[in-house]
């Protein structure tokens, strides 16, 4: 109990220290209400380098280069209907607010950014550093990107994003997630993560649990990967966002499927969809082979009304879902 009062206090005086933040969501370019949030996209991504941890860096990019090959994209989501796209690149992979920041102001498309590390793939994106520190080390430089700005850019993260592995969580593993849960209590961001099977997403709800942390502030990214429907039910009555979010035309069966099932349980408000697509790849010539963010709009959305999904339903999914996920607040047990 006396944790749990800290870190509230300590939310608190985040949120009064940083007035701008204090509400609302956080893209690149400054706070919104979560009611302008608009129709989203809540997992795609402008820009990965898969070089590792210790190579990567601004050096491997240039800015206006990569602004200049991926503005049509951003514009044509636009002319779809589309205000937001969630950025989901983290530190060490390639992540560039400055880059997000000039591409947000020119194509008018809000973007969020974000803190955390990605320690799946054995380890292979994170710093030396994280394997050196305790898991309130970590989440004390999260905290200070959410406080006072990544890396001086006066730009801030609008929420969590780490990764495990497709199998039970490792030490490693464990200290990202419990870092991701400190840095939540302190600063209300909301906890994305690279999962994949059931295995792994109800070991961090545990995890959540044991400090304090409410299950809807967790995304369970990469959902899709787990083929039974019963385990997302599960996870999203104990308040998780169950995010399908790699969608392909070959997967429109499945999709449509866990909608409907979802739906029937009263559930389609804890579904996130989108398609993990992308993305510019540093050292490839041009960036290489760029995929688009349209099929959702071209083939998922009419097929869900095809199957009986109302307008109402589509909007839940793409405008009111998001804004509720990444809505800034502390989310307690």
């Amino acid at each position: 109990m006396k944790l749990h009062f800290f870190y509230l206090c300590l939310f608190l005086l985040f949120v009064s220290s940083c007035s701008k933040n204090e509400s609302g969501i956080i893209t690149v370019t400054g706070k919104i209400p979560a009611g302008a949030l608009g129709k989203t996209l809540h997992h795609e991504h402008l820009l990965v380098d898969f070089i590792g941890a210790d190579s990567t860096g601004y050096h491997r990019w240039n800015k206006d280069s990569v602004a200049e090959r991926l503005l049509p994209y951003l514009l044509e989501l636009k002319k779809l209907g589309y205000k937001t796209l969630v950025e989901c690149t983290p530190a060490y992979l390639g992540r560039d607010p400055e880059l997000l920041h000039m591409l947000s102001k020119e194509s008018d498309i809000q973007l969020l950014t974000n803190t955390g590390y990605y320690s799946a793939v054995e380890g292979k994106f994170l710093p030396r550093h994280t394997f050196d520190e305790t898991a309130v080390q970590l989440a004390n430089r999260w905290i200070e990107e959410a406080k006072n700005g990544i890396e001086h850019t006066g730009i801030f993260p609008g929420f969590i994003k780490i990764s495990v592995d497709r199998k039970p969580l490792e030490a490693i593993n464990r200290k990202v997630v419990e870092a991701a849960c400190l840095t939540h209590k302190a600063t209300g961001l909301t906890i994305m993560s690279h999962t994949g099977l059931a295995v792994p997403a109800f070991q961090q709800l545990e995890i959540l649990k044991e400090h304090g942390v409410h299950p809807s502030a967790f995304i369970w990214t990469h959902a899709h990967n787990e083929t039974d429907f019963n385990k997302h039910l599960e996870a999203a009555q104990q308040g998780a966002w169950i995010a399908f979010d790699n969608f392909r035309p070959d997967r429109l069966e499945r999709y449509v499927d866990f909608s409907l099932f979802m739906k029937k349980h009263g559930l389609l408000h804890k579904v996130l969809f989108s398609h993990d697509a992308g993305w510019y790849r540093p050292g490839e010539p041009g960036g290489g082979n760029f995929r688009g963010f349209t099929e959702i709009e071209d083939i998922l959305i009419p097929a869900l009304r095809e199957n009986g999904l109302s307008q109402q339903d589509i909007h839940q999914l793409f405008v009111l879902n998001p804004a509720e996920t990444f809505k800034v607040r502390p989310r307690l047990l």
